[in-house]
């Protein structure tokens, strides 16, 4: 790209934050420039291209400067439906019931709350563990390792099941402190901690009066039944004295064939030291909407989010001889671990999901590390955070939007082209997880380079997916998956 290409780019990204409604400082020309240089000799634009949308402000300047860079055009109509790419923060129904497989691309997979509920990533990794101790009665010692619940999920109970609710009750005393979460909400809302007898008989009295409210029977899923308990990491690891968790990333770029990739984030800080016995939540929860509110937060903002290698840096310096911890434990140990648990997750519902060509979804996955090195998996958060907020967020975030578009735009051409996957031109920082080229076949599967031929049948076997169609209208074929257009926002749009 020659130096006037550089000039229309710069003002590319100028023009996307103005029409993002997005300050310039929070999407960096220079990084982007850096970002679409690279990927431009792999993927050269070509011209005046198809219409894009996106819904919300989360990430907009990063996706929409993308997307004009290959001379794409941005609608604000969103019940448009000759797209190439539809990015919202909230699913609703009608998008996937118009979405045209193989022609588009969609964020957000329609049923990923399987994973980024609070209830539905419990209940799924419970499912999954049942089920894969029934297939694996094998004699002692010759069992493959997998991995258990109890070995990076924190102790959880649900509070709308019954029998959950009261075996919970009967467990608690206060030598041991929980932490409270509605199943669907974000940046912290609703949380409370329960350390006294008093806090549970008030947790207590709630579910009761919702259980004989009028509404009950009406709306179960909003009430204070809606929530999990979960045992609170009483002893974390702490950075200079302040709790911190970190933030990675499930990428699904395609789900025909399943092409699963893991990235690294960044570690977020809270401002104030660890008290365990504090009650101010922004001591224990470090997501930016809870640091916001304190009135140190813009003079110490840069504090609060660290990147991989200064992470990295610190372990190495503080805790490498005293603990007998490998060289560099957080890019070797430590990412294994976040990517194996992330592959159990992903496993846990990979047959459950809705998938069709053209889907993709960035997960944010949220881990803590305790003052043992163990490490918990806190929850999985769709629609994550892409705001650029402070340097480092600055330097991470585009890469990451910029190499999920590329990927998924990669996977579904190869995908209904009948090509193999790899080697991904578009794959830089992202690791592979998973290569669904070797899961079992669908019924059916487009010609190679077959705009508007019939498919021809393979042999039939058991798979969740069906192939794409040839590009065409979609056919209506009565309700599509999806949530309704009041869905919530995801849980990840919480603030850095």
């Amino acid at each position: 790209m020659g130096s006037s290409g550089e000039e229309q780019l710069s003002q590319l990204v100028s023009d996307a934050d103005l029409l993002d409604g997005a300050d310039t400082a929070s999407c960096p020309a220079a990084l982007l420039k850096e970002f679409l240089q690279d990927r431009d000799k792999h993927f050269p634009s070509n011209g005046q291209g198809p219409f894009f949308y996106i819904g919300g402000s989360n990430g907009a300047s990063i996706i929409s400067a993308y997307c004009r860079s290959k001379g794409w055009q941005r609608t604000q109509d969103s019940r448009r439906e000759d797209y190439k790419l539809k990015w919202c923060e909230i699913k609703c129904r009608d998008n996937y019931h118009s979405f045209r497989e193989g022609q588009q691309l969609l964020f957000q997979l329609p049923n990923n709350k399987l994973l980024t509920t609070k209830i539905g990533l419990l209940s799924a990794l419970r499912e999954h563990e049942r089920t894969v101790s029934k297939v694996n009665r094998m004699p002692p010692g010759t069992q493959p390792r997998v991995l258990k619940m109890e070995d990076f999920f924190p102790e959880t109970y649900r509070l709308d099941v019954s029998n959950e609710r009261q075996a919970f009750f009967t467990l608690f005393d206060e030598t041991q402190m929980w932490i409270c979460k509605p199943t669907a909400s974000n940046q912290g809302k609703g949380i409370f901690l329960i350390r006294s007898q008093e806090e549970l008989a008030t947790l207590q009295a709630k579910i009761q009066s919702m259980d004989d409210g009028p509404l009950h029977c009406k709306i179960p899923f909003r009430g204070p039944q809606a929530r999990v308990v979960q045992r609170y990491i009483q002893n974390p690891l702490l950075l200079n004295g302040k709790k911190f968790d970190v933030r990675s990333y499930l990428l699904i770029a395609c789900a025909v064939p399943y092409m699963v990739f893991f990235g690294h984030g960044y570690a977020r800080l809270t401002l104030n030291l660890y008290d365990p016995h504090s009650s101010d939540l922004s001591g224990h929860l470090t997501n930016q909407f809870m640091q916001k509110q304190s009135p140190l937060y813009m003079l110490l903002k840069e504090d609060t989010v660290w990147s991989m290698d200064h992470l990295n840096r610190y372990i190495n310096d503080k805790f490498q001889r005293t603990k007998g911890l490998p060289q560099d434990w957080v890019f070797t140990t430590f990412t294994k671990r976040m990517q194996q648990i992330m592959s159990h997750c992903f496993l846990a519902v990979k047959s459950k999901l809705e998938c069709k060509l053209g889907y993709f979804d960035l997960i944010g996955c949220d881990f803590l590390i305790d003052e043992n090195f163990k490490v918990w998996l806190l929850e999985m958060n769709s629609n994550p955070a892409l705001h650029t907020n402070c340097e480092v967020l600055k330097k991470v975030i585009p890469g990451v939007v910029m190499e999920t578009l590329d990927l998924a735009l990669e996977t579904s051409q190869k995908s209904l082209r009948g090509q193999k996957m790899l080697p991904l031109r578009a794959q830089r920082r992202f690791a592979l997880l998973h290569n669904g080229e070797a899961d079992p076949r669908p019924l059916l599967r487009p010609r190679l380079g077959a705009t508007g031929a019939r498919p021809r049948p393979l042999a039939p076997l058991p798979h969740a997916c069906p192939r794409p169609r040839p590009p065409g209208p979609a056919p209506n074929t009565g309700p599509a998956p999806g949530e309704p257009c009041a869905e919530r926002r995801g849980t990840g749009h919480r603030g850095s």
